[in-house]
């Protein structure tokens, strides 16, 4: 750009000045005045010329430069290695550059519509108005697309061409009485894709895998046929692995470690780790099938982020919450969530009580050094719960420790039972329940809570016990959840175990021979075994009648247990009504709901699913049940060959592989069974079918 640029009129200024000071000159001598004057008319011309002569100067630089810049934008717009399309409002082309043309079989004309043109390329987003209080005048953003087309080589062989772009958009005015027109930049970025991907497939992945009854399976074996077992199950995991191309190694008698890469972790996913399948066909000569828990950890971070230490301590709690599922199964996290394969078979039960022997001791001793104890259930406690909870509760009491079993506010299930307890002559159950409402903050210096019969916070009778007491101890059967209750000081789990009350029964029997349990409480975990196992039907093991034997011994009373469980008229109509409304799907499955807000509905929903499923054929019932005006429960039952926790889980909940339920938030009816109906539904169709295919 010309410097020392000028105008006329600020020059003028300065002339004037100087014709002001021959004025003055002239008063004093006219002849120094006179050729001043001369020289300032000289200047006058000289500068009135040359201010014209670099204003026409400054005008052509400036014609070059609006001529360059037009060209250059000319040049960048039809050359630059980006499609750049101008819609309007309803997504018609108005203009693209010449690149446009390459990404299209069809040739783009104005007034076409985009997706007519490039399908799949326009995203909703751009039609959409800006946001109330957004500082922005005009529409802008980006998104990504991907695209998929389908071709012919010149053999006739069909490929999919599978290409992505990131596409940048910008409204190009804002004022009302013009055009709403909006120009898109569209860049390929298929090559930083596939780079993306191909990195994604490399990430490592690293597996433990173990077998997960492996005491079972090897009683009554020798050694030739225990080595002859376990060469089969390494023969299959290597088959596996040579599929996967992957590494295993065998660390112990059931332990394998094994690294694969995300391809091939991809693989197993589609297939839905039919490994599984396989070893389970793998049949011990006492008859047990053998069956694998798999924990999968998989590096999503950056290796200075994530080192290989943290993937192995992941992969190990990752098994770990397999095998607290049941085992069979394999348990891994993918972009935050947590995925679940298998779970098909009913947890093996563990002779061996010597857990339980431990966890007695270890509960002692945390009783001991408490100042006062805290036991609470579910809310809306069933017979398991409270028995469960009572059976705590006469540790505690034994211990003459200040305790309280805390309880939710719907207690419809259990008021008989509760009410027996009130009546009670003895004062030892005298200030014992205390409801979740009336709780007060505890003062004590080193309380401790013990939850029975859940494991997830929000299902608690009272969870802001979890945030006020630190030392926790868990004592629960169902199958481990993604939420749990975090950091126990204790977690005694046994999803092979038929109820709460069995797992505290047995500890019981080694928490103190002479600790003296009464008949009430002995009634009470009684009833909460018999609720769980149907009668003694479902989910039963020697362990089951042992700790019902037991309780006989110590007073339990079937009598009473069984007046209990009568219903009254309104229930057994409600119970009825259940039933009627079911409806059968293929495959064996019910589905029935409660739309109506009744006494006690959870208990009759319980009743009326475990009712249908004695209809022969039948291997899964569902019943809904409206329990407030915002949440809907389910409860699910299954004959034993179909897993219903599996179908729970998608809707928040758990439980057994043959009992489990769940709640639901602000959900229609309606909606919900439809939703709950497709799911069940396609869950049986794709057992059958893997059964189909042993």
């Amino acid at each position: 750009m010309p410097r020392n640029l000028s105008a006329w009129k600020d020059l003028v200024i300065h002339l004037g000045v100087s014709l002001m000071l021959i004025l003055i000159l002239s008063q004093y001598n006219r002849y120094l005045a006179a050729i001043a004057f001369l020289v300032w008319i000289f200047l006058v011309i000289f500068t009135r010329d040359r201010s014209r002569h670099r204003l026409e100067t400054f005008r052509e630089y400036c014609d070059n430069i609006v001529k360059i810049g037009n060209e250059l934008m000319h040049y960048a717009v039809k050359n630059i290695p980006h499609s750049v399309i101008v819609i309007d409002e309803e997504g018609h082309m108005q203009w693209c550059n010449e690149l446009t043309k390459d990404f299209s079989d069809k040739i783009p004309e104005q007034g076409m519509h985009l997706n007519e043109f490039w399908e799949g390329i326009l995203n909703d987003e751009i039609f959409e108005p800006l946001p109330e209080g957004s500082n922005e005048k005009v529409k802008s953003g980006s998104y990504k697309v991907k695209t998929v087309r389908h071709d012919t080589l010149d053999d006739g062989t069909e490929i999919k061409i599978t290409r992505y772009f990131k596409v940048r958009y910008r409204q190009m005015t804002d004022k009302a009485d013009a055009p709403h027109l909006t120009v898109l930049f569209i860049q390929e970025i298929t090559n930083h894709e596939n780079l993306k991907q191909e990195y994604r497939q490399s990430r490592t992945v690293l597996m433990y895998v173990q077998v997960d009854n492996y005491d079972e399976i090897m009683q009554g074996l020798n050694e030739a046929e225990k080595t002859a077992l376990m060469l089969l199950v390494s023969q299959e995991l290597e088959n596996w692995m040579a599929s996967l191309a992957g590494f295993i190694q065998r660390v112990s008698n059931e332990l394998f470690i094994v690294v694969v890469q995300q391809y091939a972790l991809d693989k197993a996913i589609e297939e839905k780790f039919s490994v599984l399948d396989k070893v389970r066909q793998i049949i011990s000569k006492n008859g047990i099938p053998v069956t694998l828990s798999i924990g999968v950890a998989v590096a999503e971070k950056r290796s200075e982020v994530q080192s290989l230490a943290e993937l192995g301590s992941q992969a190990q709690e990752r098994l770990h919450t397999a095998l607290s599922r049941g085992g069979d199964q394999v348990a891994l996290s993918l972009d935050g969530k947590m995925q679940y394969f298998g779970g098909r078979t009913k947890a093996v039960e563990k002779h061996n009580r010597v857990r339980a022997r431990v966890t007695a001791n270890s509960i002692r001793e945390h009783m001991e050094s408490a100042d006062e104890i805290f036991i609470m259930g579910h809310t809306r406690e069933d017979f398991d719960a409270f028995g469960a909870a009572c059976g705590v509760a006469v540790m505690a009491l034994y211990l003459k420790k200040n305790v309280h079993v805390v309880l939710s506010g719907s207690l419809d299930s259990i008021e008989k039972i509760l009410e027996q307890f009130r009546k009670d002559k003895s004062d030892t159950y005298k200030n014992l329940f205390v409801t979740a409402s009336d709780l007060a903050v505890p003062t004590s210096i080193n309380p401790l809570l013990i939850v029975v019969d859940t494991h997830i916070p929000y299902l608690t009778a009272a969870p802001i016990l979890l945030e006020r007491i630190q030392n926790i101890i868990v004592i629960d059967h169902h199958r481990k959840s993604d939420n749990v209750i975090k950091s126990p000081i204790l977690f005694y789990h046994e999803p092979s175990s038929s109820s709460a009350s069995e797992l505290v029964t047995e500890l019981l029997m080694y928490f103190d021979d002479k600790v003296p349990i009464g008949k009430l409480p002995a009634t009470a975990l009684y009833s909460g075994i018999v609720v769980d196992t149907k009668s003694f039907v479902v989910q039963t093991g020697i362990r089951t009648f042992d700790a019902a034997a037991y309780l006989r011994r110590k007073g339990a009373d079937p009598v009473v247990v069984r007046e209990l469980f009568m219903s009254d008229y309104e229930t057994t109509v409600a119970l009825a009504q259940a039933k009627y409304q079911s409806e059968y799907f293929e495959g064996g499955l019910i589905v029935s709901s409660i739309d109506k807000i009744i006494p006690n509905v959870q208990a009759v929903a319980g009743q009326a699913a475990d009712s249908l499923l004695t209809i022969e054929n039948v291997r899964m019932t569902i019943v809904l049940f409206q329990m407030r005006n915002n949440v809907i429960g389910i409860s699910a039952r299954s004959s034993g060959n179909l897993n219903v926790q599996v179908i729970m889980e998608k809707f928040g909940g758990g439980g057994h592989q043959n009992v489990a339920g769940a709640q639901v938030r602000d959900a229609v009816m309606n909606e919900l069974k439809a939703a709950v109906t497709e799911v069940a539904q396609n869950y049986i169709s794709e057992t059958d079918k893997e059964l189909a295919k042993k």
